[in-house]
This record gives C-alpha cells, sequence and structure tokens, in this order.
C-alpha cells in the first residue's frame, strides 16, 4: 500500500509522507495442488493497524450515496450513488469468493490526479460489496474510475475467483485529464505470479480480449504525454508508466524474484537483471516447477531471499543474532555513496496479511478461505476465516486497540510483542517461535478437510447450520490463536531475560534440584561480531595480563 511513491524515495530512503509498501503473490488453479485458486497481500504500513474489515450485506434504498474516504489517511474525498444491494466483505474476499489485493507503484506523480473520488482502497473494497467474479470486478472498477476520478497514484491489483486470476495495472491522467489508463491481464491456469510495488505488465496482447483487457487510451495518451513513440505492437505499459530505477530493481523486483525462484529452478538467470546489468526484464508469470499448496504460499510470504545472494541474514547488518530485518530509511549514504538495504517480502511494518483461497467446486460458504494475519509475515499464524463469516473475532476488531493503545487482547499487539522481542535475538528465539507456529498451521491444514465434511454434510440439508458451525470455527480459532501466541512471548521474556538463556526442556524451565532455577546459559555472541569487536576496539579490550 502506498499513497504516492517517488522510486527514487524508496532507493535513497527519502522521507515521503504516507509512504507503504506491499506485496502480492497469484496461482493459477492448474498451478495449486488441489485446483484452488491463490491470491497473497502483505498490507505493509507504517501506520495501519492490524485488523479485520467486515461490511455486512446491505439493501440500500433509491438515491443513497456512499461516502468516499480515503484509506490511508482517512481523508474524505466525496460521495458517490450507491447501489440496490451490496455483499458481504470479509477482509479483502467477498461472499462470492471474489478477493482483490493490490501493490503501490506510484509511476509518473504528474499524473495524479488530486480531483478524483476514488483512491486504491475504496476502489479494492466497494468493488467487493458489487462484484461476483474477476472480470465483473475489472468492469466495476474501470467503470468507477472512469465516472468518478482516480485519486491515488499507479497501482497493480491482484483480482481473483475461483475460475480465474487476473492483475490489473492502473494510473491516473493527471488533474487536467479526467479517468485512468489501465490493462488486466489473465494469468495462465497454469502459472503463478507477482508484484510489489513496481509495475509488472509490460508488452500485452492487443487482440486477445479473454485474456488481455485494457482501456481504450492506454497507448494514445503514453504517446500525447511523450512517453511512448514506437509501434502499437512495441509499447510496454510499465516502461511508459513506471520507468524502472536501481531502487525498484532491489526494493520491488527482487521480491517478485525471489518467489518465482523458490518454485522455479532457472530464475538465476535474471540475477544480472536485478544488480541492474541486463534489460530483460522478470516474465509477468511463470510455471512452477511443481504444484503449489496453501503452506507453500503462506511460507513464500515469510521470505528474506534465505539462501540466495541477496540473503538478509550474510551481512553486518543481520547483527549478532543473523536478523533479516533492517529498519527505515532502506538507503544510506557514506563518503557520498550511496547504499541500499535489501526489501524482503517478510517486514517488520507489516499491519495484516492475508492468503485468499479459493474453489470452484464447493459452496461460496465453505470454498472461499481467508487465511489471515497480523503483523509480520514471518511470525503470524494464517487463521482460516470462512467466506461465510458473520462477526469479527474481538482479536481482530478494529475496535480492540489502535496503533496509540496497546490491548493485551489485540491480535496485532501480541504478534508485535512476540516479533519485536525475536528481532533483538533473532537466531536464538526464532527457534522457540517457528516450531509453534509450524505446529498450528500444520493442524489448521489437516482439521481443513475435516471441518469442510462436516459443513458440506450441514450445507446440504441446512446451509444456515453450516454457516453457523464455520463461524464459530473461524471464530475460536482466531481466539486461541491469539492466546497461544501471547503464552509463547510470555515464555520468550522469561527464556532469554537479561540475554542469559535458561535451561528448558519440552518448554518446561529446569531446576537445580533444590527448588530454585538452574544457571542459565550465556550463548553471548557470534564468533564475527566477536572478531568485529576486538578489530574496532583494538587495544581497548586486550587483557593485558
Amino acid at each position: 500500500m502506498r499513497k504516492f511513491m517517488v522510486l527514487c524515495a524508496l532507493c535513497w530512503g527519502i522521507s515521503v509522507s504516507g509512504v507503504q509498501a506491499c506485496t502480492s503473490f497469484l496461482v493459477g488453479k492448474n498451478a495449486s495442488a488441489d485446483g484452488s485458486t491463490f491470491i497473497t497481500y502483505a498490507a505493509d504500513s507504517h501506520t495501519l493497524y492490524g485488523a479485520l474489515k467486515f461490511v455486512p450485506p446491505a439493501k440500500y434504498p433509491k438515491n443513497s450515496t456512499v461516502e468516499i474516504k480515503e484509506w490511508d489517511t482517512n481523508k474524505t474525498l466525496g460521495r458517490i450513488p450507491q447501489v440496490e444491494y451490496t455483499y458481504k466483505v470479509i477482509g479483502n474476499m467477498n461472499e462470492h469468493q471474489l478477493s482483490i489485493t493490490e501493490s503501490t507503484w506510484g509511476g509518473r506523480p504528474e499524473l495524479v490526479d488530486t480531483t478524483g473520488i476514488i483512491d486504491y482502497g475504496s476502489l479494492m473494497f466497494i468493488t467487493l460489496q458489487r462484484a461476483k467474479t474477476a472480470r465483473e470486478a475489472i468492469a466495476v472498477m474501470t467503470d468507477l474510475v472512469d465516472k468518478y476520478g482516480y485519486y491515488s497514484s499507479g497501482e497493480s491489483f491482484s483480482i481473483a475467483d475461483p475460475d480465474e486470476v487476473w492483475i490489473m495495472e492502473m494510473i491516473g491522467k493527471g488533474p487536467q485529464n479526467h479517468g485512468a489508463v489501465w490493462v488486466a491481464v489473465r494469468i495462465p491456469d497454469d502459472c503463478i505470479a507477482a508484484h510489489a510495488n513496481q509495475a509488472r505488465i509490460h508488452k500485452f496482447p492487443l487482440d486477445d480480449k479473454e485474456n488481455c483487457l485494457y482501456s481504450p487510451d492506454v497507448i494514445s495518451f503514453a504517446r500525447e504525454q511523450g512517453y511512448f513513440n514506437g509501434l502499437n505492437k512495441d509499447f510496454s505499459f510499465a516502461d511508459a508508466y513506471a520507468p524502472l530505477d536501481f531502487g525498484a530493481l532491489r526494493g520491488c523486483e527482487a521480491r517478485v524474484w525471489s518467489f518465482y525462484n523458490r518454485f522455479n529452478g532457472s530464475m538465476g538467470k535474471y540475477l544480472s537483471y536485478l544488480n541492474g546489468k541486463s534489460k530483460e526484464y522478470l516474465p509477468l508469470y511463470i510455471k512452477p516447477d511443481r504444484k503449489l499448496s496453501v503452506q507453500d504460499i503462506k511460507d513464500a510470504m515469510r521470505d528474506h531471499f534465505e539462501g540466495t545472494p541477496f540473503d538478509m541474514t550474510q551481512d553486518v547488518g543481520a547483527g549478532p543474532f543473523k536478523c533479516p530485518y533492517r529498519f527505515r530509511p532502506m538507503g544510506f549514504e557514506v563518503d557520498s555513496v550511496k547504499y541500499i538495504n535489501e526489501r524482503a517480502t517478510a517486514t517488520q511494518q507489516t499491519g495484516f496479511t492475508v492468503v485468499a483461497q479459493m474453489r470452484s467446486w464447493l459452496p461460496s460458504a465453505i470454498g472461499g478461505v481467508l487465511w489471515f494475519g497480523v503483523d509480520d509475515t514471518n511470525t503470524c499464524i494464517y487463521v482460516p476465516l470462512y467466506a461465510c463469516l458473520n462477526e469479527v473475532p474481538e482479536c481482530y476488531s478494529e475496535s480492540n486497540g489502535s496503533m496509540y493503545e496497546l490491548s493485551w487482547t489485540s491480535a496485532f499487539w501480541v504478534h508485535n510483542w512476540v516479533a519485536n522481542m525475536a528481532y533483538a535475538r533473532y537466531d536464538q528465539m526464532i527457534t522457540d517461535i517457528r516450531p509453534v507456529q509450524i505446529a498450528i498451521e500444520s493442524t489448521f491444514n489437516e482439521q481443513q478437510p475435516v471441518i469442510e465434511k462436516v459443513a458440506g454434510d450441514l450445507y446440504r440439508n441446512d446451509p444456515t447450520a453450516a454457516i453457523r458451525f464455520l463461524n464459530a470455527y473461524s471464530v475460536a480459532q482466531a481466539q486461541q490463536t491469539t492466546a497461544r501466541w501471547k503464552k509463547l512471548g510470555e515464555f520468550l521474556l522469561v527464556k532469554y531475560l537479561d540475554g542469559n538463556r535458561k535451561k528448558e526442556r519440552n518448554g518446561r524451565f529446569l531446576e537445580n534440584g533444590y527448588g530454585l532455577p538452574a544457571d542459565p546459559d550465556f550463548p553471548g555472541y557470534s564468533e564475527e561480531y566477536y572478531r568485529a569487536v576486538a578489530k574496532d576496539a583494538g587495544d581497548r579490550l586486550k587483557v593485558a595480563f
């Protein structure tokens, strides 16, 4: 997410008000292990409180209007006519299994239309209330910005239903030109794709309406503005509206590459592109070497470039505890030379995250699962929330805490507590966090077919009973997971107090044989760290005799 992004700001750490950034992965139904479609979202923001958006279905009287507030700032942008019926929305999925996520790339700043009424956040959530399928969603979204103007900067949207997965990219036309230019490309069923704050659509088919849709003026407007002067067949949306710089390569495209690299062994050839030494773009989509499970997708959202040349645990910036996080700003300067830290998919400032799973062979109430987590994707738990959910679990409530008010019953605050403890002692604490995370998510995965069998049997005779059952299950898992994560945080605080590491076996702390705590271990620091300290301190710390 990002209200307004200038790519050089990402690269060199210039402060831009409201800067936010996101990551989204997409999986076609024949690229998944069970025929599901998937899209993901890490809503990354330094000001977004991680809570679950819930909009009940409604019927409105004639001549009703809806107020539009910018998602990033809460600023009122205007009002537009309301439709007669709206659908239920649970986070980034609606009751018909339509899901929409995004990432912002900003693009050319002169194309921001400050007179528009529809921002990118409103565009997603209004569309989820009005559309049933991905194709309907594209029509609704483009109609809204055409009628009321597009307020935000350049965006990539993931749009998926149980059968189709699409990427749509959109940018405004400036305050003097109403509406937006856009392109939408269907991801082949046997492929995966990704976007991460850089426009991904380059050349696209101009005569394949089944798999590619675009605004009538997407090329002609670029010509008018002087962004393009070649043949139509050579037009690149990304080159025209979001020219690459080094920050976009390493801060954005590298995340896409790392996702591809997990599931396709031929991605090494694009390393020169990510280092700014090649013009061979990453493909918009690729075929994975194997089919992906829902757990594969969750784990991909936890990526820090491990095992690649960009591995964030392998340079001095990781500190003595191999921490794969770099606090902002990303860029810095030493002796007039500019540098930039890596920007991984998993990052500390995530508000909430989703893995949206859609399945065509099940009723929407059962087939749609919003795997929902809060805070850092690396240390979150993806909890199954079904598309028929009728209430928000207390731990995910927008009224339970805020960015300025800590609540110990808020999943966002509990997960932040655990994650922020881990950042200080990462390579030690993650060995305690990961087993708990794996156990909880493995249980969810094992329970899923059992829960859905029960729900399916109920649904055939009494859909209302099935919905009650799934609603109760989703709420219970959210609440229980939050409680379990709080217990984990308490355990970590006790175990690692004061830089020590208390002895324990299977989660139980050991005693000295006389009713008192056993002497703790003093794990100290890594050899690399000690060598760096010795070199820096010189004789000051050397033992003289």
